[in-house]
């Protein structure tokens, strides 16, 4: 068996974020995400159709779980095993992977996609960009709620598609880092509180919400602290996540919303429709000023300044342990 190495994982991760920064996910690359979402929705029917109650679907969410945690773990660290006989190609694959779990170049591309619209008053187009990266109905949204729904899903995937695979890939190396992303598009598939989704989906985002207890809060850290590249206050963003962490239906989601909402002065979270159904949720963050189109230019700032403060502090972790 190999070991994993915190100091070889900053490295890696290192290469795989400028990577992601030069490159994101390019459309000739096969994303692993793409086969891990067909293997949930495989799983998802076939349980379906074999559940005769709702207590089988919730059990059935639960086997889901197991499924999909082993193989998308299980794979790469397979991989790695096999090919540690060439310590380039092992190197070289334990990058690739990492990188695929990186999303800070999509998040960035998708955010664009909205605004560009935006700015050019095609309120259609931009409900057409922004239904493509959140789960909420879009196709009656005004261009406030266009840019709230954009704000609040860059910041939340600051968490769940930067730094938390990142923290991941440090302490696990690149399998830990997939099996997250494995456990984390359950979730987006699965993890919803609407009938459809209530029972099967119960345990995959109960799991999630495990996974992304410690990341979620490192990201509103590292938000609080880069706030002022955005024009916020270090001290009252941290004061403003803590005080609106527990608004929202997720243990987790708060925090990087909540710091956002803080650093760009503006109130985020409210009613939203999924699957035809209405979700109420409680406001976050002071209205001190009215959303605007350019926030999503700076939460896309404090999406990338979150992820390379993080990196700083992982260089500075390894040279003072080389030291």
């Amino acid at each position: 068996m190999f070991n994993f190495n915190i100091e070889l994982n900053i490295i890696y991760i290192v290469i795989s974020v400028v990577i992601d920064f030069i490159l994101g996910d390019p459309n000739w690359l096969p994303h692993p995400i793409i086969y891990i979402g067909k293997l949930i929705n495989k799983l998802e029917k076939f349980f379906r159709g074999i559940a005769k109650s709702d207590k089988t679907l919730r059990v059935s969410g639960g086997i889901i779980v197991i499924i999909v945690s082993v193989i998308t773990y299980l794979i790469p660290y397979i991989l790695l095993y096999i090919l540690r006989v060439n310590i380039y190609i092992f190197h070289f694959l334990n990058i690739i992977i990492i990188w695929t779990t990186l999303a800070a170049k999509s998040l960035y591309k998708a955010g664009i996609d909205v605004y560009s619209p935006l700015i050019k008053g095609d309120i259609d187009e931009a409900r057409v960009k922004l239904s493509y990266i959140v789960g909420r109905d879009t196709k009656d949204l005004n261009e406030r709620e266009i840019i709230r729904a954009t704000v609040e899903t860059i910041s939340e995937n600051t968490s769940d598609g930067i730094i938390a695979p990142i923290l991941f890939a440090l302490i696990g190396g690149a399998p830990l880092a997939m099996m997250y992303k494995g456990i984390n598009t359950m979730d987006s598939m699965l993890g919803y509180l609407n009938e459809k989704f209530r029972f099967i989906g119960f345990y995959p985002a109960k799991i999630d919400d495990v996974f992304n207890f410690i990341p979620a809060r490192i990201t509103g850290v590292l938000m609080s602290l880069i706030s002022p590249i955005v024009g916020g206050n270090i001290f009252n963003t941290f004061k403003i996540m803590v005080r609106d962490r527990k608004n929202h239906k997720s243990p987790n989601c708060a925090y990087p919303e909540a710091a956002t909402a803080a650093a760009l002065k503006v109130q985020l979270g409210g009613t939203n429709t999924y699957f035809g159904e209405l979700m109420f949720k409680p406001t976050i963050g002071d209205n001190v000023r009215e959303l605007e189109v350019n926030d999503v230019l700076k939460v896309n700032k404090i999406m990338y300044s979150s992820e390379v403060l993080l990196i700083i502090l992982s260089i500075v972790y390894l040279i003072l342990k080389k030291g």
